[in-house]
Parts: C-alpha cells; structure tokens; sequence
C-alpha cells in the first residue's frame, strides 16, 4: 500500500509531522508567561509586526551572544522567544496583518 490516493487523498498537503515538536512546546512556554503577564490570550494580535520584529531581533543578539542565555524578565531562554516572535510574524504576515502602528488606527478608523 503506497501512498494510495484513492483511501485519502493528501498528495500535495503539508505534512505536518515533519515539524520537529519541540518548537510548539518551547513557543506554549512562552506563551503561557505572556498570558499570565497580560491576561489575555489574543493581545499579541493586537500589537504591530514591526514591534515582534524588534523583539525577535533582540532575542537573537542576545541569543548569539550567548546561546544558554534567558531573558532577564521571565527566565525563559531567549531561543524561545524568538521562536514565538517568529510564529506571531509569520501568522500576521499571511493574515496580512498591520506593519505599524499607524496601520492599526487606520484599520480600525
């Protein structure tokens, strides 16, 4: 039985199971210290891109400086935050989400 289409057709589907798991768990750490800090789990959508740029940005200096490093605020190592960084850019870039603030006001205007 190889890839047999006729059973379930999911010839060109993404196969998710290629996603090595551990990046959902370390973006859930982060996430789960945000939502303790905020209170509210859909905040993140409500802050421009170019604000989770800085921040993944800051995550990789730090990151480069030292790999082992954590953030000074939650403890949580800083590959982590950018890997959460990441995963807001990436959602608000294909929900085609606003770049700044500006956007934001204008959207809602």
């Amino acid at each position: 039985m190889q890839n047999d289409q006729t059973a379930k057709a999911d010839s060109g589907k993404l196969k998710i199971s290629l996603v090595p798991t551990q990046i959902i768990k370390d973006i859930a750490q982060v996430r789960e210290y945000g939502n303790r800090k905020y209170k509210d789990p859909q905040n993140w959508k409500t802050v421009e891109v170019g604000r989770y740029v800085d921040a993944l940005l800051r995550h990789t200096l730090e990151f480069v400086n030292d790999p082992n490093s954590k953030d000074s605020e939650s403890g949580i190592e800083h590959y982590k935050h950018m890997a959460c960084n990441m995963a807001f850019i990436c959602e608000m870039m294909q929900n085609k989400m606003p770049m700044t603030y500006e956007e934001i006001i204008n959207r809602e205007g």
